[in-house]
């Protein structure tokens, strides 16, 4: 599979680019390592001050790559994978530096998530927001990235995205809190310039402190719910989803 996660530098500036664009950015697990290496380089480089995610070619990121899931053998990998999820987006988090998501196009399902794991959103007008997984792949969140949903959204919100797989428009994110800004295209660039150059005037032990104790209170609330990963990871439906989207055909969901 091609794909990387491109890490740069200007000046104060990171920028990390997640460069899949002929997959909508959709993540493979080399891409997964290297962003999080990239969160490692931001926050161990003393001139960074701000950094900036995106995708390529007008997307944001389409989650995981589906084509890897073929690979599970049971309601274990499920826990697996959902345990790698959990620490590369705790590796968002704890970026000791603000980060700016910059979303153009579809932020679906694990790229919503890795949107939500960064500090700050702006996006296109045109973006949408949601995890389709009901009607895709069916597949579960963990209770982390639920929590992450839940606090950005609210639950009627979380359950229209989760339980129906409605896209939320660029609007009804900024209407509760989601994005902080939406431009057209053709400035979506100068607002994100704008954007890092506040941010990188700011105290940095005063945001870094501000980020670490909003991470330590929201963790401190997330309950244990393995027992609901095995149940889908581990059903016919999970497997179901996974084969008739690799072929490009229809689930038939039987609930087992």
């Amino acid at each position: 599979m091609s794909g990387r996660v491109r890490y740069s530098k200007s000046g104060a500036i990171a920028s990390v680019l997640f460069d899949r664009a002929d997959a909508r950015n959709a993540m493979t697990w080399q891409m997964y390592d290297q962003l999080v290496a990239a969160c490692r380089a931001i926050s161990e480089d003393d001139e960074v001050c701000v950094a900036v995610f995106r995708g390529a070619g007008g997307q944001f990121a389409a989650g995981t790559d589906i084509a890897q899931f073929a690979e599970f053998t049971g309601a274990d990998s499920g826990i697996a994978y959902e345990r790698r999820m959990d620490a590369t987006l705790e590796a968002i988090e704890r970026v000791g530096k603000p980060v700016i998501a910059v979303v153009e196009g579809s932020c679906v399902g694990g790229g919503l998530i890795i949107a939500a794991a960064c500090d700050l959103r702006i996006a296109t007008i045109s973006a949408r927001f949601g995890v389709p997984i009901a009607r895709t792949l069916g597949n579960c969140l963990s209770p982390g990235n639920i929590a992450r949903l839940l606090a950005h959204f609210g639950p009627a919100r979380t359950k229209r995205m989760l339980l129906f797989g409605e896209l939320l428009s660029a609007s009804e994110a900024v209407s509760c809190g989601f994005v902080a800004r939406t431009a057209e295209l053709q400035d979506i660039d100068r607002v994100a310039e704008e954007l890092c150059g506040r941010v990188a005037g700011q105290a940095p032990l005063t945001m870094f402190a501000a980020k670490e104790m909003i991470r330590r209170i929201a963790n401190a609330q997330i309950p244990d719910c393995d027992d609901l990963i095995r149940l889908v990871y581990g059903s016919a439906d999970f497997r179901e989803g996974v084969t008739s989207f690799l072929g490009k055909r229809s689930p038939v969901w039987r609930g087992k």
